[in-house]
C-alpha cells in the first residue's frame, strides 16, 4: 500500500500564517483536536462522549446541511465548550467551484451558526477563493492527518498516524462521520489517553 501523507502539503506553508494555520508552534503541551464533516447522529454524540472522558476541548468543522437537519447537535457541541468551525454548507470542493458560488455556499451556514474559521473540504482551495475569504475567515489546515475517512486504513493504522506525527501545537484531523466512527471509536480514546498520561491538555482554537 502506498504511504499516505500525514503532514499537510508543503505550500501551505507559503501563505500568510495571520490567515492561514497549520500548527501553533509555540504550545509545548497542547495538542489541537479537530473534527470535520458533522454533526451527524450516528457519529457525533459518541466523539462528544469520547471527548468528555477525557476532560478533552476540541474545534468542530461543520457542513451547514447537517447543522440545518440536527440542530440539537450543533446545541451539544457548544454547550460543552468546543469550538466551531465552518466546512462549507454542501462540502464543496473548492477546485472544482467558482470564487463567488464558493464564498455564497459558505455564508449559507451563517443563519445556523457564526465562525470565523475555515476549514476547505478536502484542503482544497483557490488562490481567489483565498484573497476574497482571509479577511473574513481564518483558514485552519493540519500539521496531522489521521485518514479515518479512508476505507483502506483501519483504527490502529489510524492510531499509528496520529501518534506518531503528533506533538505540541499539532492541529489534528479526526471526522465524525459515519465512515469514519469506527476508526474513530478505537483511535480517539486511546490517542487520548496516550497524550493525558504525557501531560498534554487539549484545547480548541480560539
Amino acid at each position: 500500500m502506498r504511504v499516505k501523507p500525514v503532514r499537510p502539503p508543503f505550500f501551505f506553508r507559503w501563505f500568510n500564517p495571520e490567515y492561514l494555520v497549520c500548527d501553533f508552534p509555540g504550545q509545548r503541551k497542547v495538542i489541537y483536536l479537530t473534527f470535520d464533516d458533522g454533526p451527524v447522529p450516528d457519529a457525533t454524540p459518541e466523539v462528544l462522549e469520547i471527548l468528555d472522558k477525557f476532560n478533552a476541548k476540541a474545534t468542530f468543522f461543520l457542513v451547514g446541511d447537517n447543522v440545518r437537519k440536527n440542530p440539537e447537535l450543533l446545541e451539544g457541541i457548544q454547550n460543552r465548550g468546543h469550538a466551531t468551525g465552518n466546512h462549507t454548507f454542501h462540502h464543496l470542493n473548492g477546485w472544482h467551484t467558482p470564487p463567488g458560488a464558493y464564498l455564497e455556499d459558505i455564508k449559507r451556514c451563517e443563519p445556523f451558526f457564526t465562525t470565523r474559521l475555515f476549514r476547505p473540504p478536502y484542503g482544497r482551495f483557490t488562490p481567489s477563493q483565498y484573497l476574497l475569504l482571509r479577511k473574513q475567515y481564518r483558514f485552519i489546515l493540519w500539521s496531522v492527518l489521521t485518514y479515518d475517512f479512508d476505507y483502506h486504513i483501519n483504527g490502529r493504522q489510524c492510531l499509528k498516524n496520529a501518534l506518531d506525527n503528533s506533538r505540541g501545537g499539532s492541529i489534528v484531523v479526526f471526522h465524525n462521520s459515519l465512515k469514519a466512527i469506527d476508526k474513530v471509536r478505537y483511535a480517539l480514546p486511546r490517542f487520548l489517553e496516550h497524550f493525558s498520561a504525557h501531560g498534554y491538555a487539549f484545547k480548541s482554537i480560539e
